[in-house]
């Protein structure tokens, strides 16, 4: 174990029982790091995660208080959970694409609108992978899955003019970035922008799956390609020309941070006005 995993993390979950050559590792350690550069401790989050390769891989890893939603839910507990703990304490969450842009998604947009305090990182292996391997709300177009043996050919969230953060932006959150797990410094200092933001921040981090993502849309588990082919996908905002097919513009969308009242502080002074009106 290294430093961080020592301090942060609980011992029985190292290893992790990811598949041999997975990327979600360097974007759950990214979140670590900046918790720790943040100096948060252990007591100061409260971790939550959700379904799929992400929830089942970061559940109970952290050392202090963690919970688990189902399927695309996780945001609507996080919401009541964020008026009970203390206001100085913060919720992040690790939800994978499709708790995040599929079921999940009206749960996250009211998150978003009521500008909850909570950092999000979607953890985005490209599909449905630890369900076998079908294509999901952001599997890139012509891609083969399990479940698109010709090529995905439906519209996804990331490409053809249509962002999925844009629609997270117009329902109100205050903190919004992509990166691909392999970007490691630039992940980690996002993220702590998101972390230092009282109100709704998402990250979204694209990582490889090799098992199956991998398998089936390059034809082979060779690890290195996979993570090249990501990392030859993507792009920072504003650096996309040059010939290449883009997938991910990378950095930060939409910094609003701290410009609008955080949903739990609303309710507090709401609350607090009314007992004031009605006890006279």
């Amino acid at each position: 174990m290294d430093k961080l995993s020592e301090k942060y993390l609980r011992a029985r979950k190292i290893p992790s029982t990811a598949c041999s050559g997975c990327g979600l590792g360097q974007a759950h350690k990214a979140f670590v790091q900046a918790i720790d550069e943040l100096n948060f401790g252990i007591d100061d989050i409260l971790w939550g995660t959700s379904i799929g390769c992400s929830g089942r891989q970061t559940f109970g890893t952290w050392k202090g208080d963690n919970f688990a939603g189902t399927h695309g839910r996780v945001y609507a507990i996080a919401r009541g959970l964020r008026l009970a703990i203390a206001p100085e304490m913060k919720i992040v969450l690790t939800v994978g694409d499709g708790d995040a842009f599929g079921i999940g998604l009206n749960h996250l947009l009211h998150a978003a609108r009521t500008n909850t305090q909570m950092t999000v990182l979607v953890c985005d292996n490209l599909g449905y992978q630890s369900t076998g391997g079908q294509y999901g709300w952001t599997t890139p177009p012509g891609v083969k899955t399990d479940s698109s043996p010709y090529g995905m050919y439906e519209p996804n969230w990331v490409q053809s003019g249509r962002d999925v953060l844009n629609i997270i932006q117009a329902a109100g959150a205050t903190f919004l970035a992509r990166h691909v797990s392999m970007e490691g410094r630039p992940l980690v200092d996002t993220l702590k922008k998101a972390l230092q933001n009282n109100g709704f921040s998402l990250v979204h981090c694209v990582f490889p799956c090799i098992t199956n993502f991998a398998k089936n849309a390059l034809g082979s588990r060779n690890s290195v390609n996979m993570f090249n082919w990501v990392r030859n996908h993507a792009a920072p905002l504003g650096q996309e020309a040059g010939g290449r097919e883009i997938f991910w513009r990378t950095g930060i969308y939409h910094d609003a941070s701290n410009t609008r009242a955080e949903f739990s502080q609303s309710v507090k002074e709401k609350t607090a006005e009314i007992q004031r009106e009605v006890s006279g």
